[in-house]
């Protein structure tokens, strides 16, 4: 009687390990499936996920359309559109080029706040996309707007100091121009800034620059 017992014993206790293995097993597998579709979910919205360039966005926010990177805007504009260091709503803040920032940045002007603050939107700031109400304070020592912080995600700090042109206002520097003298205009300032003497042929080791869509 021990002996059938002790077998049945024996036979219940290697039942209950087998399922007691068996289901920590699925239980496994199954997390690891899910952590595989997440991770897989998740590579699949970042490389997806399409962000503005900023230059396209000031376009598209405003009624100043330049070619060029961010950082040709100012000079791009010369004899096309008004320029200053006053802020207005509707003008563009133009960023100068930096290390951290090699194609400078272009913004939109939405607001005044005082002569210290305004508030822009923009896009593909810190390789975000679009972004509306951000503040910008001006701490230039003559509050010519030539040096800027821009408020961080939690608005309750701001960035690094960035350097900057000014403002590119929404209207012609001439005062009668239309719609076709204003492509002239664009087309001759382009053939003054022009040496008197072109080369064909780029200098040895010059690598083109990637012009922002």
């Amino acid at each position: 009687m021990q002996d059938g017992r002790s077998k049945k014993l024996k036979l219940t206790l290697a039942v209950v390990s087998f399922v007691t293995a068996s289901f920590f097993t699925c239980s496994a597998q199954a997390r690891t499936a899910h952590r595989n579709v997440h991770t897989a979910s998740s590579h699949h919205h970042r490389s997806s996920g399409h962000v503005i360039q900023c230059v396209a966005y000031a376009k598209s926010a405003s009624d100043v359309v330049l070619h060029g990177n961010a950082r040709d805007w100012w000079h791009n504009a010369a004899g096309v559109y008004d320029r200053g260091l006053e802020p207005k709503a509707g003008s563009v803040l133009n960023f100068r080029a930096t290390r951290r920032m090699p194609l400078g940045h272009v913004a939109v002007v939405r607001n005044i706040v005082d002569s210290r603050t305004i508030v822009i939107d923009q896009s593909h700031w810190a390789q975000a996309g679009i972004s509306r109400n951000v503040s910008v304070i001006d701490v230039s020592p003559n509050n010519d707007w030539s040096a800027v912080r821009v408020a961080l995600n939690n608005r309750n700090s701001y960035g690094s100091i960035y350097p900057t042109y000014g403002f590119i206002y929404p209207h012609s520097a001439s005062k009668n121009a239309t719609p076709d003298s204003l492509k002239q205009e664009v087309m001759t300032a382009w053939a003054n800034k022009m040496p008197a003497t072109q080369l064909a042929q780029a200098p040895a080791g010059a690598q083109p620059v990637a012009t922002l869509p």
